[in-house]
């Protein structure tokens, strides 16, 4: 499967729901979002469906989102079905890792190869104010779970902030000196970057602790950081690494396998590794391969743009496997070049969650 511009598109991301039992502060409001009726949700069925249809034209990768994926009943069930076509050679899952103890060893067994679990602290303070729901103890639990059932490798996603986890850079890079985890630091990315606003904010979160002040608007339209504020929390990833560097000495090139965009090092004699992945100051899609699936059945082509086709409805209305694969064309030869934000395009369309990350 080839766009208009060579691409090779061989990467699904599937969001199995638009829900989250976490209310991230760069991600969600503190009420959450509109979600979907379940009813208009795919079920396992229907999204096994899409995904063997684009197995069938080459698809090769799939990745389980949300939302939160684990929310999700019986998601094992999904992988299993996922699985059973000998078109996919690779099924990972993001998840805020809440509820993956109790799941790791069946989403293993199903068939899921890896994880990548979102975490943005290692401060379980910063935690709280940070994801507003759920406890870091937790999550780490999940980790080890993880590990254990040996959903590996193990990559922990973290979205950087400035004057909020900047500070922890060092913390999360030293993990890597003793643990096989392999650290990924995003660039903030508003997924409404040029959207007109207001800077008006109702409550200010003042959190010391024994590292400086640590401080949080939270914008009174939205419930959570507006985009004008993310923006000016941007950290760009040359200097991420700087600072690592600063600490480490100079970081060294490393190919993780299925590490997708991006850009990889590891600390001399760690036992994990480095990444960081910059779409705002590296602008990533001239190698971008893949489309989403959303949770109620819309295939989108790119993140950053509000395109999507409709599968859920022909799928319920009798279409054939033929006719829902000239969509799924349809889609991926209408795929961007690549994100107009610098440009003033704007995405107004749906949150990250209700798209799938």
């Amino acid at each position: 499967m080839q766009d208009s511009f060579g691409r090779e598109i061989d990467y699904l991301r599937v969001s199995v729901t638009d829900r989250c039992n976490f209310r991230c502060i760069y991600c969600m409001p503190e009420d959450g979002y509109p979600v979907a009726p379940k009813s208009e949700l795919l079920t396992f069925e229907e999204i096994a469906r899409v995904v063997h249809l684009c197995a069938d034209m080459g698809t090769t990768k799939v990745r389980i989102t949300g939302g939160e994926p684990l929310i999700r009943k019986d998601l094992p069930e999904l992988v299993s079905q996922i699985r059973s076509h000998s078109g996919i050679c690779d099924i990972s899952a993001t998840t805020n890792a809440h509820l993956l103890a109790q799941n790791a060893q069946k989403l293993k067994s199903a068939g899921l190869n890896r994880i990548n679990i979102s975490l943005d602290t290692l401060d379980e303070q910063k935690f709280a104010t940070i994801a507003r729901r759920g406890s870091i103890r937790t999550v780490l639990e999940g980790i080890e779970a993880a590990q254990q059932a040996g959903l590996e490798p193990i990559k922990i996603n973290c979205v950087l902030m400035k004057g909020v986890n900047d500070d922890e850079l060092v913390d999360f890079a030293r993990w890597t000196l003793r643990a096989p985890i392999h650290v990924r630091f995003i660039e903030l990315m508003p997924i409404r970057w040029n959207l007109d606003e207001t800077d008006s904010f109702t409550s200010l979160s003042e959190l010391s602790g024994g590292r400086g002040l640590f401080q949080l608007r939270i914008s009174q339209d939205e419930g959570m950081l507006s985009d004008s504020q993310m923006r000016r929390m941007f950290v760009p990833f040359e200097q991420a690494k700087r600072t690592i560097e600063n600490e480490f000495g100079k970081l060294i090139p490393f190919d993780l396998p299925t590490n997708g965009p991006a850009h990889t090092y590891k600390i001399e004699k760690a036992e994990g590794s480095i990444g960081f992945i910059s779409q705002i100051s590296a602008d990533l899609c001239a190698r971008c391969n893949r489309i989403r699936l959303t949770a109620d059945g819309q295939l989108r082509p790119c993140l950053m743009s509000d395109g999507e086709l409709d599968l859920r409805t022909p799928m319920r209305t009798g279409a054939t496997n033929d006719e829902l694969k000239q969509l799924i064309r349809h889609v991926i030869l209408h795929k961007p070049e690549r994100h107009y934000l610098a440009d003033g395009q704007k995405v107004m369309g749906r949150g990250m969650s209700q798209i799938g990350g």
